[in-house]
């Protein structure tokens, strides 16, 4: 059963008919059906985030996942030689729940950072924005810019996200004959009775010389016999553009990426043929971008090969990258577990201690969280300082 936004579904109907061809790009589709400022899904009065969502991410399990980020954080103030300005940045900050838990960890443990600190949360919907700011109406240190707000080589510290780069537009592409042709949406004549759709796929040329000149990016070779016709995926320009920005804005430190998704060679593997698009509705996923219109999430996994070497283009230098489960191992996840076994579960009530338990055990999940990558970039770093591998990279 469809549960579109009718008032988006007309919007987008009316842009596509104002269109020279009656057609706009998935990425133009996407883009609307999330980030319309009044009908997009992000922007929706629904909850979409957590326990009665669509998804839940993990700063939503427990405090754990930023307390352990703020140990990574407290280093890399201390490998830049505790500069007495030090930035986090954080780029789609949900309700703001990391935000707070970071904050809090680090006004308790590391009081001397805390207090020099200065946290940038970006956020472009104005719903999250307002959640954000009730829930950290505690912190006169959080501030919300906009990326024209924050000036170019300004930042020392971190940028960070976490589930960002997959919620960013992307276009779609299928093979033909051969050749790249991009995937566009338009109008139905009539609705679909048997999905709800009022939308349907065109195929036509590419709408940017970007999207081929991004498999020149990332080496991979569409041209290439192994993919057939009918192979279809996605292409992120926007995540081009957004390390891009981070770069500009960056004078000195790091940008830490967490997000699920793969290095390009298996995000292009040819057995993937119909690429990595999913849609998050009330916990359930499935391929239709089509329905629930404005009420669902859209998203696809970050190619962390593009941000490497766009990152690289840059000027941004790869420290390393690794899984989630990895890193939050090192930084003291394993060390919690151990303790929670040996000592919690004496003082606990049994729910309580199981809870705490199963949320430290998702966050290193290899088949969910912990799969997730992590990508470590640098800028302006001196020579001693990039030989300091960042804690969460080395291995145990």
């Amino acid at each position: 059963m469809d549960d579109s936004n009718p008032e988006l579904c007309a919007l987008i109907c009316e842009t596509i008919a104002a269109s020279p061809q009656q057609r706009i790009t998935f990425a133009e589709y996407m883009d609307l059906a999330l980030y319309h400022p009044q009908y997009g899904y992000y922007n929706g009065d629904r909850p979409n985030i957590g326990k009665k969502g669509d998804f839940i991410t993990s700063p939503h399990w427990s405090a754990d996942f930023a307390e352990v980020l703020g140990e990574q954080f407290v280093e890399m103030w201390q490998i830049l030689g505790k500069p007495d300005a030090f930035t986090i940045v954080e780029m789609g900050a949900g309700r703001g729940n990391f935000a707070a838990n970071v904050l809090q960890y680090l006004q308790r443990q590391y009081p001397d950072l805390f207090k020099i600190l200065e946290y940038i949360i970006v956020e472009i919907s104005p719903v999250l924005q307002a959640q954000q700011q009730q829930n950290l109406a505690e912190f006169k240190t959080v501030k919300w810019w906009k990326w024209d707000e924050i000036a170019n080589k300004s930042i020392v510290g971190c940028f960070f996200s976490n589930e960002l780069v997959d919620a960013l537009p992307v276009h779609q592409f299928i093979i033909e004959q051969g050749q790249i042709c991009e995937i566009y949406v338009a109008a139905a004549a009539q609705k679909n009775e048997q999905s709800g759709s009022k939308f349907i796929e065109v195929v036509g040329e590419l709408s940017n010389p970007k999207i081929a000149q991004y498999f020149d990016l990332v080496g991979i070779d569409l041209s290439a016999s192994v993919y057939a016709d009918g192979y279809r995926s996605e292409v992120n320009l926007a995540a081009l553009d957004w390390i891009k920005t981070v770069a500009e804005k960056l004078q000195r430190g790091y940008v830490l990426t967490i997000d699920y998704g793969h290095p390009a060679h298996r995000y292009y593997n040819p057995r993937r043929t119909e690429g990595t698009l999913q849609c998050y509705y009330r916990h359930r996923y499935h391929s239709n971008p089509y329905i629930n219109v404005g009420r669902q999430d859209l998203t696809a996994h970050a190619d962390f090969t593009a941000l490497e070497k766009q990152g690289e283009l840059c000027g941004l230098e790869i420290i390393g990258f690794t899984q989630q489960a990895l890193f939050l191992m090192v930084l003291g996840v394993g060390d919690r577990i151990a303790s929670l076994s040996a000592n919690d579960a004496q003082v606990l009530d049994l729910a309580t201690f199981l809870r705490r338990r199963e949320a430290l055990h998702r966050l290193i999940d290899p088949m969910g969280l912990g799969g997730f990558g992590v990508l470590v970039q640098c800028k302006g770093l001196r020579e001693g300082e990039k030989g300091e591998k960042v804690k969460g990279l080395k291995v145990p």
